[in-house]
């Protein structure tokens, strides 16, 4: 479980690439912040279990099967949450299965419970899946009481110098580079570094008081 954007998306394009060309699969979810209702496991996982067959030369006759039937039924009903883990479980049990979570923290308490007791099951009958979650520190603990003995954390922080760098790469993609002069800029290098590790020292303070 890492805690940095960038990193996540480094891990997830890293495993993107060396799944090119191998008998393996990587599915990946992002959670947004504005959508957290419409989020929920069930709608989660099946968009995993779309992502993975999608790669498939051929979809299981179950999971076919199972598709047609839901939409034949009335109002063109979704998956039950059981079924998706059933199907998850049973497409990832012999080959190489990533299932990337980025920003969990963004998902609802209420949700994400749900959520994380599925990947458990899911680890624990699909010897070849691994799961990459992303998010802030403070849901660390609640990782760890779902996937226990099933995850390890690591915790990213970026330090002023990265920050800087990052900065500078993004301004020189500035299409309008004559709109700030050399006092602004100075200013951004100066103000943003020192806010953001004022924030990361305040939620670092927040999750170890949890």
């Amino acid at each position: 479980m890492l805690r940095s954007c960038d990193s996540s998306s480094l891990v997830i394009d890293t495993l993107c690439d060396w799944a090119v060309g191998r008998n393996a699969a990587v599915a990946c979810f992002y959670f947004d912040f504005a959508s957290q209702k419409e989020q929920s496991p069930t709608a989660i996982l099946s968009s995993l279990l779309r992502q993975i067959v999608g790669g498939l030369e051929e979809v299981p006759a179950g999971i076919a099967q199972a598709f047609r039937d839901q939409r034949k039924a009335t109002g063109g009903r979704r998956l039950g949450l059981n079924q998706v883990v059933d199907f998850l479980q049973n497409i990832s049990f012999s080959r190489r299965t990533f299932i990337c979570v980025d920003a969990l923290d963004e998902c609802m308490a209420e949700y994400r419970a749900k959520l994380l007791d599925s990947l458990g099951h899911i680890l624990g009958k699909a010897p070849c899946t691994r799961v990459f979650l992303a998010g802030r520190l403070h849901i660390r603990d609640e990782v760890e009481k779902h996937l226990a003995g099933k995850v390890a954390a690591v915790s990213i922080t970026p330090i002023k110098a990265d920050i800087i760098r990052f900065l500078r790469a993004k301004l020189k993609e500035d299409t309008t580079p004559d709109a700030m002069d050399e006092g602004l800029e100075e200013e951004i290098f100066k103000s943003i570094p020192e806010t953001v590790s004022e924030m990361l020292v305040r939620s670092n303070g927040a999750s170890e008081n949890m």
